[in-house]
């Protein structure tokens, strides 16, 4: 049911902003329950994009002007376009099937050039293309500066802000986080600064089936087009043993939080944040006295049409729990969970930590 109005709080003195990325990186705080509050952004990724390509400033790495190119599903690829346009850089986007019409008009208007993969059902051989692609760019134009984004650690610099944000908002020494894996650097750069300083945070991924990054790639789900939460393919940026606990989640059980979360709070959020809402109920249920943070990637315009437009399809998420599993032998679709105790990434995963000049930030 939805909860009786309370009165919300006014900045007195409100910000002018010297560029729009400076409005829209920082996240709406929103409480979901006694101890549950969304971090509801429109753009998860800014924090990234900004705080990679103003270190690779600083570092003499790239200079204004130059071009900076990246394979993304879509909320990176606007956030780094709209980076480049704060820093003076061009910008090129090797995109997903997935990209519609809305992100990509957006991506040409700022400037960003962009090659589009052909329709796929198949994400693993999107990803592959996207990544084929790049390297052809590359090859043909070797002072491009290519921000790999699933493999760089330099896209964990701008996540110390959110976790600032995040330690102010919410004091107090019990904190679990629960969020999107993806390419590792939003829930990895968040809790690490945040553990050292010294607080009990536990980490809570989610992930789709289909994806290697924990060991569901022997799974697919059809209908999955839940972008940023999973991988076909092993990224260098994952930190497994920064996990305390994982989630599969399939495509309907993720329609079903993210329709619950708009039913029964009014928010519109993309998929990956209807998966972190259902986990993050679960969780709190079974661990009250902890305060839960629940990541919100993204808004839920790109889903509408293939994911809100089946509402009346999506069944209550108080009626839904998942299958609590202790080895990847019992994980089975449609929601499973496991206790991951920050262990080592399953058979395949990238070596951890990453190559000599990729190091994690301290």
């Amino acid at each position: 049911m939805p909860r009786p109005p309370t009165h919300g709080t006014v900045s007195p003195v409100p910000v002018i902003h010297d560029h729009v990325t400076d409005a829209i990186k920082a996240p709406d705080l929103i409480r979901l329950g006694p101890r549950t509050v969304l971090a509801r952004f429109e753009t998860l990724k800014v924090y990234a994009a900004l705080g990679a390509v103003r270190t690779l400033l600083e570092r003499g790495t790239i200079t204004p002007g130059q071009t900076l190119v990246d394979s993304s599903s879509g909320i990176y690829a606007l956030a780094l376009a709209m980076a480049c346009h704060r820093y003076g850089l061009r910008c090129h986007i090797v995109a997903s099937t997935t990209v519609d019409t809305t992100m990509r008009l957006q991506l040409e208007i700022l400037g960003a050039t962009v090659d589009q993969m052909p329709p796929s059902r198949d994400l693993r051989l999107d990803q592959e293309r996207r990544v084929r692609r790049v390297r052809e760019l590359l090859g043909r134009r070797p002072g491009m500066h290519w921000m790999r984004q699933y493999h760089d650690a330099i896209h964990y610099a701008g996540y110390h802000e959110f976790a600032d944000l995040v330690a102010a908002a919410l004091p107090g020494n019990e904190l679990t986080v629960v969020g999107p894996v993806g390419t590792g650097a939003s829930t990895g750069g968040l809790v690490l600064p945040l553990r050292r300083r010294g607080l009990s945070v536990r980490l809570v991924g989610l992930q789709p089936f289909g994806s290697v990054t924990f060991g569901s790639d022997r799974f697919s789900d059809p209908e999955a087009i839940i972008a940023g939460i999973g991988s076909s393919i092993p990224f260098g940026n994952v930190r497994h043993t920064l996990y305390d606990t994982l989630h599969w989640i399939d495509f309907r059980h993720a329609v079903a939080g993210a329709v619950g979360l708009l039913r029964e709070h009014a928010v519109f959020a993309g998929l990956s944040t209807g998966a972190a809402h259902l986990a993050a109920c679960w969780e709190a249920a079974r661990h009250p006295a902890r305060t839960h943070l629940v990541i919100g990637a993204d808004t839920g315009h790109r889903y509408a049409e293939r994911a809100f437009a089946r509402h009346r399809e999506a069944p209550d998420t108080r009626t839904l729990k998942p299958h609590q599993i202790t080895t990847l032998a019992d994980l089975a679709p449609p929601w499973s969970v496991m206790e991951w105790r920050r262990g080592a990434g399953p058979p395949g995963s990238l070596p951890q930590p990453p190559a000599a000049g990729e190091e994690f930030p301290t």
